[in-house]
């Protein structure tokens, strides 16, 4: 099985980190396709080299001087091919890349942060390199061609003998102009190749062992995810429980290529398998995840009536999109309906929505309910057992939670409860000392 593996920055930070990444891939002969992000931090204070090369741009285009910030990202690639006894010219090359920066465009001087640390990992690794500018090609509008990108990928995998490595994050158009991917674009490079090459596993190595059932920083030692469903993950992502970028699922999803998330770190973790559908086992949990946010609010809108009359909900939500404000969720009732959505989106603009409401559609009553906090219980087994729902309402009823809102996934993958912002901890500590370790039996 041909496998990509990715490598974040985190995991590509020093030559500690370099030799991690060796052992990984010299202990499984199907890792023959490697990508890689540039340099990452190397302790809690330290700055990815992203962040440098951002910074060099700005002082080039407002004309101030970048000599001692550019001699530091030197000297980051200069220890680790010192460290590494690595031939690659680090010192002539980037002396190069000095003399052009005063006709260089951002996307060129942000992209060489991927191009120095791939060179180095593949002298490292003994991987032919292949530069990204010349096999993924962008339209002029930013997106992917993908056709383009699949057949060049595809004849670099015969010309390097079925084994390269790709820096993340970058490409260039068809007349040579260099483009770069969203931050985090290197998850989003590691998966086009996965689909371009037809991989049978894309693995994403982080410094995290993949998903938890929930945040750490409120639940104490969550267990692991050990498999979750694109969609499962997706609704955990959407609440906050993100590990990675939500572009990279795409690629790869709709060729139904499984991800594993692994630990760079810890690589014997088993990390986390993201595919279409799940494996079925005889024991699973019953719950996937649990995940959520603050600082939302709600407005309830409540009309005599209202179902008799076509058309009195959309002409709410017109309002809200003339203000360019995204609707999170709409509970409704046979006389009323709530909107949610994010308290930063409405900071300015809340009481002038509620006044146009009240002048448009003319409701008995209009209330704003702010610091409404969602949180988002996921698993795709929770359909199989009767009163799922009940039961999570029930303890935290029993806990002395009131529950402002309801609402669940057509789906039936997830149910989104509404609390104040100051039982959000406490709903997520109840929930999960109640379901996080249940599982389901499936009968053989």
């Amino acid at each position: 099985m041909i496998k990509v593996s990715k490598f974040g920055g985190s995991s590509v930070a020093d030559a500690t980190q370099f030799k991690k990444v060796a052992d990984i891939i010299k202990s499984d002969p199907d890792r023959r396709f490697v990508v890689v992000s540039a340099a990452g931090k190397r302790f809690s204070k330290d700055n990815k080299i992203t962040d440098l090369l951002l910074l060099v741009n700005a002082h080039i285009q407002y004309g101030v001087d970048c000599t001692s910030l550019l001699a530091s990202i030197e000297e980051r690639f200069v220890e680790i091919a010192r460290d590494l006894n690595l031939k690659f010219p680090v010192s002539e090359e980037f002396a190069r890349f000095v003399d052009n920066l005063p006709n260089a465009t951002p996307e060129f001087v942000v992209s060489r942060g991927e191009w120095f640390t791939g060179q180095l990992m593949a002298e490292y690794l003994g991987y032919p390199f292949v530069d990204a500018a010349d096999v993924i090609v962008f339209h002029h509008d930013g997106t992917v061609d993908m056709e383009r990108t699949q057949t060049r990928l595809r004849e670099a995998t015969v010309h390097t003998g079925g084994r390269f490595l790709l820096p993340g994050f970058y490409g260039s158009t068809v007349d040579g102009q260099l483009k770069l991917f969203k931050r985090g674009g290197g998850d989003i490079s590691g998966a086009i190749l996965a689909r371009c090459i037809d991989a049978g596993l894309y693995e994403n190595w982080t410094d995290v062992s993949g998903f938890l059932a929930a945040d750490p920083r409120i639940v104490d030692n969550p267990r692991g995810i050990h498999r979750i469903t694109f969609e499962e993950m997706r609704e955990l992502s959407y609440m906050g429980a993100s590990v990675l970028q939500e572009e990279a699922i795409f690629p790869v999803r709709e060729v139904n290529i499984p991800i594993q998330i692994k630990n760079t770190n810890a690589p014997d973790d088993f990390g986390t398998i993201i595919r279409e559908t799940a494996n079925e086992h005889a024991r699973e949990h019953l719950i996937t995840g649990i995940a959520g946010k603050k600082d939302f609010v709600g407005i309830y809108v409540q009309k005599a009536h209202m179902s008799n009359e076509v058309g009195f909900v959309r002409r709410a939500l017109s309002i809200l999109e003339s203000y360019g404000v995204s609707v999170e969720h709409i509970p409704t009732g046979v006389d009323s309906f709530s909107i949610v959505v994010n308290g930063a989106d409405v900071k300015e603009s809340i009481y002038s929505i509620v006044a146009d409401i009240q002048r448009d559609i003319k409701p008995d009553s209009i209330n704003v309910l702010p610091g409404l906090a969602l949180i988002s219980v996921v698993g795709r087994n929770m359909s199989r057992r009767a009163g799922t729902s009940g039961q999570i309402f029930g303890v935290l009823g029993e806990a002395g939670i009131n529950i402002r809102m309801i609402t669940q996934s057509s789906q039936e993958i997830s149910i989104i409860v509404g609390v104040q912002n100051e039982d959000f901890e406490k709903a997520i500590h109840v929930i999960y000392d109640r379901f996080g370790d249940a599982v389901v039996v499936r009968e053989q």
